[in-house]
């Protein structure tokens, strides 16, 4: 009976620990951009566009007053990202995404954000999470999802040093309960962040942020503000970088 009783509950056990590892694996499947063909340039279409949200954090190899434009187009622009990227990640640099690149583009992916940034980390610390902003929780989520890709680059260009996000998405409310805060703050889009990463100094974390595509770059006493106005019609269509 005891043994029976053993043997009942290694069963068990061994079920839950498959069912807990199929449900682990299905998610991350889940969770993976479906590429369906090879891309390259001369492409379009939606593919495209992901492709473009992805390395948009490789626009230079320096600062430069430049971005990726996310219109589904690969042109030259787009190529010479996905050179740089394929070279951060250690891939033969032809511009060409097949399923080496496709496969390492899915590396970075999660479905709770990016493989070093959560969305939660971005959430308004008023804990109104994504909500209350200037645009819908689900504008603000799509927002922050490109900016987390942008900052994987930044991350490994500081050296793979992790980065720590200071203030991401504000409400509205929250916005206006911060001193000298702008009433039409870029962080109430959910396309701001102010970042620090410990052992890395602002200037260096600038400097790489300048190389990432963001428009809106510039350091505080103990962070740097980083943001993509120009790409958005939030109503500060502008460089800058103080």
């Amino acid at each position: 009976m005891k043994k029976a009783f053993k043997q009942f509950i290694t069963i068990v056990g061994f079920t839950l620990m498959f069912t807990l590892a199929m449900s682990i694996i299905s998610t991350d499947e889940a969770s993976a951009y479906n590429w369906t063909r090879t891309l390259s340039e001369g492409s379009s279409g939606s593919d495209v566009l992901e492709l473009q949200i992805r390395v948009a954090g490789w626009v230079a190899d320096s600062p430069t007053r430049t971005y990726l434009a996310t219109d589904g187009q690969f042109g030259p622009a787009t190529k010479a990202a996905v050179i740089r990227f394929q070279r951060a990640y250690g891939l033969a640099p032809d511009g060409i995404v097949g399923p080496a690149t496709q496969a390492k583009l899915n590396e970075l992916e999660r479905s709770n954000g990016t493989k070093h940034f959560n969305y939660s980390e971005f959430y308004s610390k008023d804990g109104s999470g994504f909500s209350g902003g200037r645009v819908s929780s689900t504008t603000v989520k799509e927002n922050v999802r490109r900016m987390m890709y942008k900052l994987e680059a930044v991350r490994v260009k500081i050296g793979n040093k992790p980065i720590t996000i200071n203030s991401g998405f504000r409400s509205v409310s929250h916005n206006n309960s911060i001193p000298g805060s702008s009433s039409n703050s870029q962080h109430t889009y959910g396309i701001a962040s102010d970042i620090k990463s410990s052992g890395v100094s602002l200037t260096t974390l600038r400097s790489a942020a300048r190389s990432s595509g963001f428009s809106g770059v510039y350091n505080g006493s103990t962070y740097t503000h980083i943001d993509s106005r120009i790409e958005y019609p939030y109503g500060a269509q502008y460089w800058y970088w103080p």
